[in-house]
């Protein structure tokens, strides 16, 4: 499968699913734009293979910052061909009446306002160019309500919703919006987190990046609004 001529933007680079990612899409020779916030870890990023890289540090809950990193790339580039919203976090542990103020906002913040800020810059760059490929992170565990998991499983429900709506308004536009649904991702801080666990159940960050990667190429040109479980063994 080949990227090379396209530009790929990837947020969130730096983390385990980012460099996956990158890895891959610079195998398969892209141009790729990689956005952070960690920007010494932004750097450390491998892309042996791409065709150019631009590494910019962005604060994805200030749509100056992401207007500025879209901007550069469009300077760079011309065009912005796919989007990779892998951006995220993960909370848990109140019941729902005892969630705090501050957690419930940094959920809807970081899962979903991040996906809605992101398609503020990019979207009217791809209706210029009369096509493109987005893709967002929800989860499978959104599929339905979790005890003590509910400001994170909620962010990630709003995330498929607007995926769906997002497909609905532009799939005539030639743009191609769907998303995955990853059970546990096998990563250091997960191992850590659930020792007694088995890993090798687990979904494997090369393993949906082959499933992000499909999505934004011509094979995947009659898929839109898609919510697609990657669970591996779980």
């Amino acid at each position: 499968m080949s990227f090379k001529g396209q530009t790929v933007m990837i947020t969130g680079a730096a983390g385990n699913l980012g460099q996956a990612v990158s890895a891959a899409f610079a195998a398969a020779g892209a141009n790729l734009v990689l956005l952070d916030l960690n920007e010494d870890a932004l750097q450390e990023v491998a892309t042996a293979g791409a065709g150019d890289v631009l590494r910019q540090r962005v604060d994805l809950g200030d749509p100056a910052s992401i207007a500025a990193a879209v901007d550069a790339a469009i300077a760079r580039f011309g065009r912005i061909d796919a989007l990779c919203n892998l951006a995220g976090g993960f909370h848990m542990g109140e019941k729902v009446h005892k969630v705090p103020a501050d957690k419930w906002n940094f959920m809807m913040e970081l899962n979903a306002g991040s996906v809605l800020r992101m398609s503020h810059a990019v979207v009217p760059h791809m209706l210029k160019a009369s096509g493109g490929k987005i893709v967002n992170i929800g989860a499978f565990s959104a599929l339905s309500g979790k005890a003590e998991m509910g400001a994170y499983v909620a962010s990630k429900s709003v995330v498929i919703r607007l995926t769906e709506s997002m497909a609905a308004e532009l799939r005539a536009e030639h743009i191609n919006v769907n998303c995955v649904l990853p059970s546990i991702i096998d990563t250091p801080q997960n191992r850590a987190a659930m020792p007694k666990a088995d890993p090798s159940r687990w979904v494997e960050p090369k393993a949906l990046a082959d499933v992000l990667l499909f999505l934004c190429s011509p094979a995947a040109r009659a898929i839109h609004g898609a919510a697609i479980p990657v669970v591996g063994l779980s």
